[in-house]
């Protein structure tokens, strides 16, 4: 497997963040990296990994689909063993990495799972929803999402009755990217360093 690692200078939580990325960027797209090194920088070690289509685009050029789901959570579940096993990870990802995550947190109890823009509904789908299987979750659980987010807005996902172990934080007019609309008042640089903070505390407490 082939792992990016961003070390911090001085380590504050003795468990990694397994961060993993969304259908179509890579580990190393703008978003992961700012991501990863925002939560390096407060004290904690992030593994980003690539699932096995991102992985074979990345050696051939040439963009293929994602894996169905089952062979990405058994992937999910290989790199957390690798990882230390799921006690000492805290695992998540940009939404489809982090929808991944929550099925893997549902199968087994990690030390905390997140999700970063959760796709709550395809495109367009908003009946379709993505959600029986987030009550099975037994390990704390926190979902970063855009005010706007075409996958799940903040009206939308009010309706949904979530389970109350899982932690849902909005970020003020964001998108599925958490970037904000400029007459909005807020930046994108300000949603993101909002959801990082957000991120490491989390993971501090976990």
């Amino acid at each position: 497997m082939n792992f990016l690692r961003n070390i911090p200078n001085k380590v504050i939580s003795e468990r990694v963040c397994v961060l993993a990325h969304g259908a179509g960027a890579p580990m190393d797209s703008d978003f992961m990296t700012q991501v990863a090194e925002g939560i390096a920088h407060q004290g904690i070690e992030v593994v980003r990994f690539e699932f096995p289509y991102m992985a074979q685009r990345r050696q051939t050029g040439r963009k293929s689909p994602p894996n169905r789901a089952p062979a990405l959570i058994e992937y999910f579940n290989q790199v957390v063993d690798e990882l230390g096993g799921p006690q000492g990870c805290i695992i998540g990802g940009k939404s489809m990495g982090g929808r991944m995550a929550t099925m893997v947190a549902a199968e087994r109890k990690v030390a905390g799972v997140f999700a970063l823009g959760y796709p709550f509904h395809p495109t367009g789908k908003p009946e379709k929803l993505r959600i029986e299987h987030l009550p099975d979750i037994q390990s704390p659980a926190l979902i970063l999402q855009g005010e706007r987010d075409a996958l799940g807005n903040k009206s939308e996902v009010d309706s949904y009755n979530l389970p109350k172990g899982i932690k849902l934080e909005w970020l003020p007019d964001g998108d599925h990217d958490l970037k904000p609309r400029v007459r909005s008042g807020y930046t994108h640089v300000e949603n993101l360093s909002r959801a990082i903070d957000s991120l490491a505390t989390f993971i501090k407490a976990c």
